[in-house]
């Protein structure tokens, strides 16, 4: 009787958890399509879906909702369960938030040089901060976290391009190819995004498929990223040790299994300081901050337009805003941080402007 009780009373908890998460997204609206007018470039048309405007300030609550979700349904998370992820930050930031909606302890396990901004969301929401200094090691730290708490290691990486239902259910996809219904191209001629998990390019990538549009999907890599090279050689599987990218949120040294090559079209290296210079060309053009990977994803569009434009073709191309930039005013907004890096930006930023240029 009394683990008939117990059973009836996790049930009774799960439905209750799934109905918040619910809920919250039910008083939600979607996320705003910004158009981009290009003048020096007629019959051509930019479009930015600003995903900065979620309750987190990014893309990743997306995802959380979804993870969250997916281990619910599972039966992997319950009323005591330490909750564990391994993450950049953004996708820990709206994990801690969905964690304290339901009153669950949340580990967050983050790269030491983790912008500080974003350690302070986390622990906003109640999330704790476990860092570790080489990023390669944080998969394992959260395995042994779980283990140590008897918790749930959601597990981003993994599980990403999975727990969302690629066919509709207002994923993002589906979000910007209703919001382009009524613009002159409505049919994007490419999408661009960047990779992570890979959850988002699959996602992406699968609806396309899956409603048989002709829009091509362009995926933009930091050149420190492991991805883009696995996309031109499936051999390539890792990075060397010491290498990687200071753009927060993509790019990765390994291969992810969330990953998936052959949803992709096309895929762009970026310089980070390239980025960055798109960052704050946009940021100058919109009248407020963005973050890196949005310059990385902007530097792939920039490519695609010249091509467009070379070629006489016509149309739209959709990429996403990915987060907003008041996380990052002590790294990507600071001209000494940059500075003492090395990363010269302002050539790119010149560049990005004039493409930009409303005149």
């Amino acid at each position: 009787m009394t683990v008939e009780r117990s059973k009836a009373d996790l049930c009774a908890w799960r439905m209750e958890a799934i109905r918040r998460i619910e809920a919250d997204y039910n008083r939600s609206a979607d996320t705003h399509l910004i158009r981009v007018d290009l003048p020096r470039y007629p019959g051509i048309t930019l479009y930015l879906k600003d995903e900065s405007s979620h309750p987190t300030g990014s893309l990743k609550h997306r995802l959380a909702r979804s993870l969250f979700l997916y281990a619910l349904c599972n039966g992997w998370i319950g009323p005591d369960t330490c909750v564990i992820e391994s993450s950049s930050g953004s996708t820990a930031v709206s994990e801690a938030y969905f964690a304290k909606m339901l009153g669950l302890r949340f580990i967050a396990v983050v790269p030491a040089s983790t912008a500080a901004p974003k350690l302070d969301a986390i622990r906003f929401h109640g999330g704790e901060i476990h860092t570790v200094d080489d990023p390669r090691t944080v998969y394992d730290v959260s395995n042994a976290l779980a283990a140590k708490t008897g918790g749930h290691y959601l597990d981003q990486f993994t599980y990403a391009e999975r727990a969302t239902d690629w066919r509709g259910n207002n994923n993002i996809a589906e979000s910007i190819f209703a919001q382009m219904s009524a613009e002159e191209y409505p049919v994007p001629e490419w999408i661009v995004c960047g990779a992570g998990t890979g959850g988002t390019s699959a996602t992406i990538g699968r609806y396309i498929a899956y409603q048989r549009h002709g829009t091509r999907l362009c995926v933009a890599d930091p050149v420190h990223s492991v991805f883009h090279r696995h996309f031109a050689d499936r051999r390539a599987l890792s990075l060397p040790e010491g290498c990687g990218s200071c753009i927060e949120g993509i790019g990765r040294p390994r291969v992810e299994p969330s990953f998936i090559p052959s949803v992709i079209d096309r895929m762009i290296a970026v310089e980070d300081a390239a980025s960055i210079g798109a960052m704050r060309a946009l940021s100058a053009r919109l009248g407020r901050r963005v973050g890196g990977s949005t310059g990385t994803n902007l530097i792939a569009c920039a490519t695609l337009i010249a091509e467009m434009a070379a070629a006489g073709e016509r149309g739209s191309i959709v990429t996403l805003l990915c987060d907003g930039g008041e996380r990052y005013g002590c790294t990507y907004y600071d001209d000494a941080w940059l500075d003492a890096r090395g990363i010269d930006w302002r050539p790119h930023a010149a560049q990005m402007a004039a493409l930009l240029a409303g005149d």
